[in-house]
């Protein structure tokens, strides 16, 4: 029975480490769940499982090996003196819970298919994380429209009591979240060191009919003042005047102003505020 177990837990560690390194190294899957700079710490994770696991089926080889059935002299088959010095008896008296395979399921599924990143699902269920407050804002580029990313419009809204946004055209890159009574929001999740911890950031949009939730869009618009900001009740939103359907950036968690053609510099579909 411990040969047994010992081959399925090495069979574990395999496909975990396998799994680890074909998100990791192989790909930029992981950003769907952590931030770029634990790479390195994560292609390690994964090369010490898989080592660890052909180490431990070579183990698992060589034991049974030697644990192979032999031929004495009365003509009966009995089992070789295991590592263990217990003898075996040719069945095993126990069997591990059949729950154990579950352990299988997490491993097998990033190894074959990743789960997607954090959409609107958790943005629509979360309160939208306080803004950075700023004492003084840096003047905005003369010309527009002009790229932000969502956090530092956000801050702008609420914070700026300059009003710094007032009239100025703006471009935001995030994804679709519906809210309520047909309402719509341009949302970023944004995280520490894992999805575990995001906190997500909305800009209601208005003036344009919502997507599918989860797409990912650039929304062009102008600034619309919800609350004085400076005030509790201010919040961000945005009257729009154009949105561009683009492809789910490599790193969605990274909330940077978007590119000229979309938020990996690929095309999208264009859409005119009616």
């Amino acid at each position: 029975m411990a040969a047994v177990k010992g081959r399925y837990q090495a069979l574990l560690l395999v496909l975990t480490g396998a799994a680890v390194l074909r998100i990791s190294l192989l790909s930029e899957v992981y950003l769907r769940y952590v931030k770029a700079g634990l790479r390195p710490v994560l292609i390690a994770t994964g090369a010490v499982l898989l080592v660890l696991g052909l180490l431990a089926a070579v183990r698992e080889a060589r034991s049974y090996a030697r644990a192979r059935l032999t031929e004495p002299e009365d003509g009966h088959a009995v089992l070789a003196e295991p590592e263990d010095g217990h003898a075996g008896h040719g069945h095993d008296h126990a069997h591990g819970p059949r729950v154990a395979w579950l352990l299988y399921v997490p491993a097998v599924m990033l190894l074959l298919f990743a789960p997607p990143a954090l959409g609107s699902y958790t943005a629509a269920r979360d309160d939208a994380m306080a803004a950075s407050r700023t004492a003084t804002f840096p003047d905005l580029p003369a010309t527009g429209p002009v790229p932000m990313a969502v956090r530092d419009f956000s801050a702008r809204a609420i914070y700026d009591t300059e009003h710094s946004l007032r009239g100025r055209t703006v471009r935001l890159t995030g994804f679709v979240t519906p809210g309520d009574d047909g309402r719509w929001y341009l949302s970023r999740l944004l995280i520490q060191c894992c999805a575990a911890d995001a906190g997500v950031m909305k800009v209601e949009v208005f003036g344009m009919r919502a997507p599918a939730a989860d797409t990912w869009v650039t929304v062009t618009g102008v600034w619309r003042p919800l609350g004085s900001p400076g005030s509790e009740e201010a919040r961000p939103a945005l009257d729009a005047t154009g949105l561009e359907k683009i492809p789910e950036p490599t790193d969605p968690y990274d909330d940077r102003p978007p590119a000229g053609a979309g938020a990996d510099g690929r095309p999208g579909d264009s859409v005119a505020a009616p």
